[in-house]
């Protein structure tokens, strides 16, 4: 008789079989593949989308993005990613060759305490973490999960990402901070590293001038990159309503759909001035430091 544990994970592998098909498909510049090496990106290790490490949760890097001048975003510098619970000791050694200084938590305190980040004392980058209480219901409609629509689900989602904006401000602000100051190369995470971390990394792709259809694609890869059974078979997600919910909904909330970050962006195009006046006026991004900022991560 199959434990509770591996019937869960047996019944969110069928649910989501087609979960990494989801929206759309990556344009080729958008794909993991093998580039030429950038000056920036340790000797000895080939830049890739998806960063290849056995324990990693959708752990990525935004290099090789080109923005509206011709520049490029520069490699092993930017890195997004899910919870860091399952790497290994091989995986902590590949990420100390990347040099990684900083890494910006996203995670609420629960998150954290079920699955910790246990870096090794040898290249252990600084952890910036805030402690606070994550509301998971803002993620779902009012009721019975079990009777929950894939509509109701999205409209759901695509509602929590105005609150995400403002909820994780004050963090995003330090992220930008550190990146200011060269504290790079610099990775950012939450749990499935694809709402937290997905407005995240628009938020920089935006801001280092990335056109918007690269960056809503940088962002869509989660379909492709993040395994929903090893998500919702990990300790931050026991005990969780999610796995009441029908497959059709399930596969909606652990996926990402473009209305998602679209609802974020109306946010962000609404503010006075557009893009470049939320990130004036929410995040402290002025000209000079629009201009910092790609002198720093962008390279011809």
């Amino acid at each position: 008789m199959m434990d509770k544990g591996t019937a869960m994970r047996k019944f969110v592998r069928f649910a989501l079989s087609g979960a990494l098909a989801l929206a759309c498909s990556p344009t080729p510049a958008l794909q993991a593949r093998p580039v030429l090496v950038s000056p920036v990106v340790p000797a000895g290790i080939a830049p890739t989308r998806v960063v290849p490490l056995q324990g990693g949760r959708n752990f990525r890097d935004l290099g090789g993005y080109r923005t509206g001048d011709g520049r490029m975003v520069k490699w092993g510098m930017l890195y997004r990613s899910g919870s860091m619970t399952g790497l290994t000791a091989d995986d902590y050694a590949a990420l100390e060759k990347r040099g990684i200084r900083v890494v910006c938590d996203l995670r609420a305190t629960a998150e954290r305490q079920a699955e910790p980040v246990n870096w090794p004392h040898a290249g252990t980058p600084r952890v910036l973490a805030d402690d606070y209480v994550m509301d998971n219901g803002q993620f779902l409609p009012k009721g019975d999960p079990s009777k929950v629509t894939g509509e109701q689900v999205r409209g759901a989602m695509a509602s929590s990402y105005p609150r995400l904006l403002t909820q994780f401000n004050s963090q995003y602000r330090r992220m930008f901070g550190e990146l200011l100051a060269g504290h790079a190369p610099l990775a950012f995470n939450c749990s499935a590293g694809k709402d937290r971390t997905g407005i995240g990394a628009a938020l920089i792709l935006t801001a280092l001038g990335v056109p918007r259809e690269t960056v809503i694609g940088d962002y869509m890869l989660s379909n492709q990159t993040l395994d929903p059974a090893k998500l919702m078979g990990g300790k931050a997600m026991a005990n969780s309503p999610f796995a009441a919910l029908p497959p059709e909904a399930l596969k909606l909330l652990v996926g990402v759909d473009r209305s998602y970050i679209e609802a974020a962006f109306a946010v962000i195009d609404a503010h006075q001035g557009g893009a470049d006046g939320y990130l004036k006026d929410e995040l402290g991004l002025g000209a000079g430091e629009i201009g910092l900022l790609r002198r720093l991560y962008l390279t011809r």
